[in-house]
C-alpha cells in the first residue's frame, strides 16, 4: 500500500493519541488521601505517593494492601511500619496509617463518577445572582477548600441552564453524599471573639499560617473517659496572626480585667471559637497576653466517641475541618444544593464492563453488516480500522484535556462512530467502479459535500448541549464534536485514500 500524506496524518495521530493515553504497567497502590495530622504524613508520605511494599510484603493491588494491613495495628502499642514507595523508603512507629489508597491508574484516561464512583452536586448561591467574576471567585475558594481537605479527583466548574441561571457543578470521586454536602453546604464562617468583639476571622487576611504538619505545634491527645461513659480526645494546633490581627487582639485584651477566681492566671473573658454560628470551644486567656501583641495563638478543640478509637478519629476530623476553614476562609456566599447524586465504585465497575461490551458489540455488528453488503474482507477491515482510529484519537484528546469520561461521554464516542460509518458508506458507494472515472470523481465530491454538511449539522446541534443543560450533557456534546471533527479532518480523507488503493 502506498502511504499518502493523508494516511500518514492518520498514523501520526494514532501515535500521538497513544502518547496522550500513556499506558502504564507499574504495580502498587496510590495514596488518594492522607490525614495531615497522622504520623505517616509527618514522616513524609503524601497524596499521590505509590506504595510498592508494606512491611516486606509486595503491594500490587488494593487486595494486597488490605492483606498486609490486616492485623498490623492490633493493640494500643505503636507498631513499626516499613513502607516502600517508588522513590523513598520510610520506617516509623504508629498506631494507624490514616491513609486511603486506590488502584494505580493504568493510563491517563480519567473516568467520571458513572464509572469510578463518587458524588456529584449542582449548587447555587442563595438569594443572589452571581456575575461571571463572582462565580469564578466561588469556584476558586471551593476548589481550594476541597483540595485542602485532601479529597481526590475533584472537578469544580461553572454550568448554566437554558434560562441563563449560573450554577456550580462539583464532582468528587470516592466521596459520599454526606461528605460532599457537609463540605459545600456549610459556609465555613469562622470568627474568634473575645466578649462581643471580633479578634480575628478565618482566611489569609487575619491568619498567615496554620501549623498542620509540625508535631511540636499540632497534636491530637490520647482519649480520656468522660463522665457520660464515652470518650473525649482533645486537639490543639498553632496559628500565626497577621500584624493587624495581632494588634486587634492586644487592643481588645488590654481593656479586660483579671479573673480573681483564677488566682490571677487568666482574664475574665474567654476567646470563643465560633464556626457557622456554633461555638467550637472557649479558651482561657492568660494574663501574660493582656495587651500584648501575640503573633501566635493556640487553637484547641475536642472530639467525642463511644470508643477511644472513635473519639480519636472524631478529634482528627474536627481539627482537620477547622484547619481547612482557617486556611481558606469562609465561602463568599451561602450555597444551596439543587441536586446531589452518588454512585458506588462497584456499580461503576459493572457499568464499565457493560459499556465495553456495548462498544465491542457495535464494532462486531457494523463489521458484519459491511462485510455482508460489500463481500470484501479488505473493505471490512478498512472500516474497522477507521472506526477504531476515530474512537482512539477521541479518547486520546480527552486524556490530554483531562476530561472525565463518563457514560454520556462514551455515548458521544459511539454516536461519532455511527456518524463515521454512515460517511464511510457514502465514500464506498462513491468509489464504486460501476460508472466512468469522471463520474466517480463527481460522486466523491458529492459524498464529501454531504459529509461536510452532516459535520456542520452535528456540531451546530451539539453546541447548545455543551453550553447549557446545567453541564450534565457536556461530555456527550464534547466527545461527539471531537469525533465528527476527527472524522472530517483525519479519518475520512485517509479512508478514502485507502479505499482507492484497495480498488486499484
Amino acid at each position: 500500500m502506498k502511504f499518502t500524506w493523508k494516511i500518514w496524518v492518520l498514523i501520526i495521530s494514532l501515535v500521538l493519541a497513544l502518547l496522550m493515553v500513556h499506558p502504564r504497567f507499574d504495580s502498587g497502590v496510590v495514596i488518594s488521601s492522607i490525614d495531615v495530622a497522622s504520623t505517616a504524613h509527618a514522616e513524609g508520605l503524601v497524596q499521590g505517593d505509590v506504595i510498592t511494599e508494606l512491611n516486606g510484603k509486595p503491594i500490587e493491588t488494593i487486595e494486597d494492601y488490605n492483606f498486609a494491613l490486616d492485623g498490623l495495628f492490633s493493640g494500643a502499642e505503636k507498631t513499626r511500619v516499613d513502607i516502600k514507595t517508588k522513590d523513598k523508603e520510610l520506617v516509623f512507629l504508629a498506631n494507624s496509617l490514616n491513609i486511603t489508597v486506590a488502584d494505580l491508574p493504568k493510563t491517563n484516561i480519567k473516568t467520571g463518577l458513572d464509572l469510578s464512583g463518587g458524588a456529584r452536586a449542582i449548587v447555587k448561591a442563595q438569594d443572589v445572582e452571581l456575575t461571571q467574576d463572582q462565580l469564578q471567585d466561588l469556584i476558586d475558594v471551593t476548589s481550594q477548600r476541597l483540595n485542602t481537605f485532601g479529597l481526590r479527583d475533584i472537578v469544580v466548574r461553572p454550568v448554566s441552564d437554558l434560562e441563563g441561571n449560573r450554577y456550580l457543578l462539583v464532582e468528587v470521586a470516592g466521596a459520599s453524599p454526606d461528605n460532599l454536602r457537609s463540605l459545600i453546604s456549610e459556609q465555613g464562617e469562622f470568627v474568634a471573639k473575645i466578649g462581643n468583639k471580633t479578634a480575628f476571622t478565618g482566611g489569609n487576611k487575619d491568619i498567615t499560617h496554620v501549623f498542620r504538619n509540625d508535631a511540636t505545634q499540632s497534636a491530637v491527645y490520647p482519649p480520656e473517659q468522660s463522665s457520660n461513659g464515652g470518650y473525649v480526645s482533645r486537639f490543639s494546633f498553632t496559628i500565626t496572626l497577621s500584624p493587624e490581627a495581632a494588634q486587634r487582639h492586644a487592643d481588645i485584651t488590654k481593656a479586660i480585667s483579671i479573673d480573681p477566681s483564677s488566682g490571677g492566671q487568666y482574664l475574665s473573658e474567654n476567646l470563643s471559637l465560633i464556626l457557622d454560628g456554633e461555638i467550637v470551644d472557649e479558651l482561657r486567656i492568660s494574663t501574660g497576653l493582656r495587651g500584648q501583641v501575640a503573633s501566635q495563638i493556640s487553637i484547641q478543640g475536642s472530639g467525642a466517641g463511644t470508643t477511644p478509637e472513635a473519639a480519636l478519629a472524631d478529634a482528627r476530623a474536627s481539627m482537620h475541618k477547622l484547619q481547612t476553614v482557617l486556611i481558606t476562609g469562609s465561602l463568599p456566599y451561602k450555597l444551596e444544593i439543587i441536586k446531589i447524586d452518588t454512585i458506588s465504585p462497584a456499580l461503576g465497575q459493572e457499568f464499565t464492563k457493560s459499556l465495553l461490551l456495548l462498544g465491542i458489540s457495535v464494532f462486531i455488528v457494523v463489521s458484519i453488516i459491511i462485510f455482508i453488503k460489500y463481500r470484501r474482507i479488505k473493505i471490512s477491515l478498512a472500516v474497522i480500522l477507521t472506526m477504531f482510529s476515530e474512537a482512539f484519537i477521541t479518547i486520546g484528546i480527552a486524556a490530554l484535556l483531562g476530561w472525565n469520561l463518563d457514560a454520556p461521554s462514551i455515548a458521544g464516542i459511539i454516536a461519532g462512530i455511527g456518524t463515521g460509518v454512515g460517511d464511510q458508506i457514502l465514500i464506498l458507494n462513491a468509489s464504486s467502479k460501476d460508472e466512468k472515472e469522471g463520474s466517480i470523481r463527481e460522486k466523491i465530491k458529492l459524498a464529501f459535500f454531504i459529509i461536510v454538511g452532516s459535520f456542520a449539522t452535528n456540531v451546530a446541534s451539539m453546541l447548545p448541549l455543551f453550553w447549557t443543560g446545567a453541564g450534565m450533557l457536556k461530555g456527550f456534546a464534547l466527545t461527539t464534536i471531537l469525533g465528527v471533527s476527527i472524522g472530517i479532518l483525519i479519518t475520512r480523507p485517509a479512508f478514502a485514500d485507502i479505499i482507492k488503493q484497495i480498488d486499484n
